[in-house]
């Protein structure tokens, strides 16, 4: 004996139209691939050129966080770096006594994480998002391997990590 299964729907399917609006995750512009971003500006990766920014888009992964999401945490195993690419992300540590102190806040366009991830050692800091943000991750092996095979990428870590050297030399003194 066949039996018939018929499907009766309880709600209408929505329709997107073509001149509606999106909606998107914490009403952030998502930017998709940063071969298409519109916010080119001087930022770390941007005027790279075009096969190099393929090459980094094709290994990072964009996500949209909430405020006080935490991307990492001081003393975590460096998992990869976080390109921002909307909102702003606190670095904080911990002093000897506990107190939280807040080292920087972290633009759009920035990369955080990357000392931990390049050296292996834990992160330094950690990473708190300020409002909602849109950020891309690069896991470490996969940005290791990039900027091995990209020296104009890896000419521009090292344009931040010694940036990052003299900032910190400065707040010594």
């Amino acid at each position: 004996m066949a039996y018939r299964m018929r499907v009766i729907p309880t709600k209408k399917r929505r329709i997107i139209q073509p001149d509606a609006p999106m909606k998107t995750p914490y009403g952030l512009q998502v930017i998709e691939s940063c071969l298409t971003c519109p916010l080119v500006k001087e930022r770390i990766f941007c005027d790279l050129p075009r096969p190099v920014i393929a090459a980094l888009d094709a290994i990072s992964s964009s996500a949209t966080y909430p405020k006080d999401a935490v991307l990492f945490v001081e003393g975590q195993d460096p998992r990869g770096v976080f390109i921002l690419c909307h909102g702003r992300v606190k670095l904080s540590t911990n002093s000897a006594d506990g107190k939280s102190i807040i080292v920087r806040i972290a633009e759009p366009g920035e990369l955080v994480g990357l000392p931990g991830t390049l050296s292996g050692k834990p992160y330094e800091l950690t990473a708190e998002a300020l409002e909602p943000l849109q950020a891309n991750f690069i896991s470490r092996d996969a940005f290791i391997h990039f900027l091995k095979e990209h020296g104009e990428a890896a000419l521009r870590v090292t344009e931040i990590l010694s940036q990052i050297y003299y900032a910190t030399l400065l707040e010594v003194r």
